[in-house]
């Protein structure tokens, strides 16, 4: 353990000992680590001050309307405005798509990772 390590652990002890993390918001609570890893490093700290302060990025919040058309389209019976809904949900697929820097396909691998997985096993 460096000397830095020392005092950082000296000084939370203490803390601890004054009581000073008693009444800590969300105590007895465990943590929400979010995974990152699919942000690149450079971008993280960017993206979670957007999102500390309620701001998605633009692929977020087209993804998030995409997300919610789909559900909304596989619960509608009415054929004209489901046509009508599918042809704007197509649309917002095809603006998301133009977004990404790599194809979907590759984006979205857990989609067909299970099948591809499935159909390897089944050949052995």
């Amino acid at each position: 353990m460096n000397f830095f390590s020392k005092i950082a652990e000296n000084r939370i002890l203490e803390a601890i000992e004054a009581g000073e993390f008693d009444n800590l918001e969300g105590r007895g609570r465990p943590l929400k680590f979010e995974d990152e890893s699919h942000i690149p490093p450079e971008l993280r700290m960017a993206y979670r001050i957007l999102k500390n302060a309620d701001c998605l990025p633009p692929e977020l919040k087209l993804r998030q309307e995409v997300v919610t058309l789909q559900d909304l389209v596989a619960s509608m019976e009415d054929e004209a405005e489901k046509l009508k809904q599918m042809r704007r949900l197509n649309f917002l697929v095809m603006k998301l798509n133009l977004m990404r820097p790599v194809s979907a396909q590759l984006l979205e691998h857990d989609l067909y990772t299970p099948k591809v997985l499935d159909r390897l096993q089944s050949k052995k």
